[in-house]
């Protein structure tokens, strides 16, 4: 066969394949674009009363604030969350895994409910939580997410004395 000849024998089995592909194939194609969300911020965490290592009831306050968000499909560029909850810890038990809910409030107003699971490791003098889970209600119902925490490595001199009260570190979050 001749160049021109391998040219056409290609371009006419490509139209083959165009024209012959099941109409439900077109039907299946997703109609909205995928939405992914990249968020970077910080989150503090303070204990009352202050984690020492006997294992006690601790109030735990957590703020986070995504000051940077980078969104594909909608108006979104920031958002924060904010919980209180109650914990049965000591300094030799914080890193345990949990679950919950996480409730994010974006600058549009919208908020995000998010349902999932978390562990910790300590990591060369910090402490990494990551956090993945599903949106269940709200903007982006359905999306996953991670989210990832770095909090400084609490101080264990504190754990003998007055307690680990606080600590502050960088979050990112990631919705796909």
């Amino acid at each position: 066969m001749t160049r021109m000849s391998w040219a056409g024998l290609i371009s006419a089995v490509a139209a083959l394949m165009v024209f012959a592909m099941p109409a439900h194939a077109a039907a299946t194609a997703p109609q909205q674009p995928l939405s992914a969300v990249q968020c970077t911020g910080s989150e503090t965490t303070t204990y009352s009363p202050g984690v020492v290592f006997r294992p006690r009831n601790i109030s735990l306050t957590t703020t986070g604030s995504f000051t940077s968000c980078l969104d594909t499909t909608s108006q979104v560029t920031a958002g924060a969350y904010a919980e209180t909850f109650t914990l049965f810890a000591g300094c030799n038990n914080l890193l345990d895994d949990f679950t919950g809910q996480r409730v994010i409030t974006w600058n549009t107003g919208a908020t995000s409910v998010i349902t999932g699971s978390g562990s910790s490791t300590a990591v060369l003098g910090q402490v990494i939580t990551t956090f993945t889970g599903t949106v269940t209600q709200g903007l982006f119902q359905g999306s996953s997410v991670l989210q990832t925490i770095t909090l400084p490595q609490p101080n264990t001199l504190k754990c003998l004395t007055t307690g680990i009260t606080e600590a502050t570190g960088i979050t990112t979050l990631t919705l796909t």
